[in-house]
C-alpha cells in the first residue's frame, strides 16, 4: 500500500472512531471527552512539509468540525498542532539522517522517552486547546484544568494501545 493511501486509509479509520464510537458516548463526569483522530497528525512521515502539514491539518479538523457541529474548533486545534510539531521533532531528534526523514514518527523509530514526550506535549497542546476555547464560556479555571488532564490522559491512553494494537515498522516507511 502506497504512503498516500496509508494516510488517507487512516484519516478515515481515526475520523470514523472518534465521530460514530468516541462522540456518541456521553462525557464521564462532563470531564472526560477521549479524541484519537488526532493521530492521524502525529503519525504522518517527518518529510511532510510545513505547509502541507498545515494544510491538511486545516482541512482535516474542519472535517472533524464538520461532523461535530463546531466551527473552527478542531481546525484551529489542529492547526496548533501541525505548527508547533515541527519544531518537538528537532528537539527530540535532534539528528535526522537522511533514511530518519523518511520514517512516520513511532515508539520504534524515535524510542520511548522522546516518542512519549511527543505524543504528550502535543495531545495537551491540542486538548488545551480546544477546552480553553470551551472554558471562554464557562470561565470556571479548576474546570478547564481539570478536563484539559483527565481529557489528554484519556486519550493518551488510547493512544498507547492503537499504537500496540498497529505496530508500525520504520523500515516499512523506507520507499
Amino acid at each position: 500500500m502506497t504512503e498516500i493511501m496509508r494516510s488517507v486509509w487512516r484519516a478515515l479509520a481515526f475520523l470514523a472512531v472518534q465521530v460514530l464510537l468516541l462522540d456518541s458516548i456521553p462525557p464521564l463526569h462532563r470531564f472526560l471527552t477521549p479524541s484519537i483522530y488526532l493521530l492521524f497528525l502525529l503519525w504522518l512521515p517527518l518529510r511532510v512539509g510545513q505547509l502541507q502539514l498545515l494544510f491538511l491539518s486545516f482541512v482535516y479538523g474542519s472535517v472533524m468540525d464538520m461532523f461535530s457541529h463546531t466551527p473552527g474548533l478542531h481546525a484551529s486545534a489542529c492547526i496548533w498542532v501541525a505548527f508547533a510539531r515541527p519544531g518537538l521533532i528537532q528537539l527530540l531528534m535532534p539528528r535526522q539522517e537522511e533514511d530518519a526523514i523518511r520514517v512516520e514518527p513511532s515508539l520504534l523509530s524515535m524510542g520511548l522517552v522522546p516518542y512519549a514526550t511527543y505524543l504528550l506535549l502535543l495531545t495537551l497542546l491540542h486538548h488545551g486547546w480546544v477546552v480553553f476555547l470551551e472554558w471562554l464560556d464557562l470561565g470556571d479555571l479548576v474546570y478547564f484544568f481539570i478536563k484539559v488532564l483527565a481529557t489528554t490522559l484519556l486519550s493518551l491512553l488510547m493512544m498507547a494501545v492503537t499504537e500496540l494494537a498497529f505496530r508500525r515498522d520504520p523500515a516499512d516507511d523506507r520507499r
